[in-house]
């Protein structure tokens, strides 16, 4: 699978408002995930108010670029692995059904963070992938996503509260 752009940049405009990824989210953090080779890869480089203490990134902001990160990696083995030519418009999208994160080192302001993600398994509606943030050179966060393939008809069925 040939993939140049970022697939955050493919999904549908209803899928596009997400804080970590959403291109039309003004305020978000725009998160861009792209296929190299067998990995998936992101960048971001936290500003002085993802502070968590002096010098170091809130852990909060280091969970949601690993699930961002995991949702988009989701979508890109799950294209490839279902033969999909993904276009705009076309990317599956994912929701996180579950995350787990565990803080290895602190993690330092003001540096490039690679986000790596690898597939861990995939069926035909859940993907799970392992998650390293890197910086440097060194792994300071890791994660795990199980990430579930919305249905066809999310956000457009009705709850009724008994």
């Amino acid at each position: 699978m040939k993939l140049v752009e970022p697939i955050q940049d493919l999904y549908d405009e209803e899928f596009s408002h997400c804080y970590g990824c959403g291109r039309l989210n003004d305020e978000g953090y725009h998160l861009k995930t792209y296929l190299e080779g067998e990995i998936t890869v992101s960048k971001f480089i936290p500003k002085d108010y993802h502070i968590a203490v002096e010098g170091f990134v809130y852990g909060g902001l280091l969970a949601s670029l690993i699930d961002c990160h995991g949702t988009g990696s989701a979508s890109i083995f799950y294209a490839r692995e279902s033969g999909l030519e993904i276009k705009m418009g076309n990317a599956p999208r994912f929701v996180t059904g579950n995350l787990n994160v565990n803080y290895i080192k602190p993690t330092p302001l003001q540096k490039e963070l690679k986000i790596v993600g690898k597939l861990i398994e995939i069926t035909n509606r859940k993907v799970i992938t392992k998650i390293d943030v890197i910086v440097e050179g060194v792994v300071t966060v890791t994660g795990e996503v199980t990430a579930i393939l919305l249905p066809d008809n999310f956000g457009k069925v009705i709850f009724h509260r008994k």
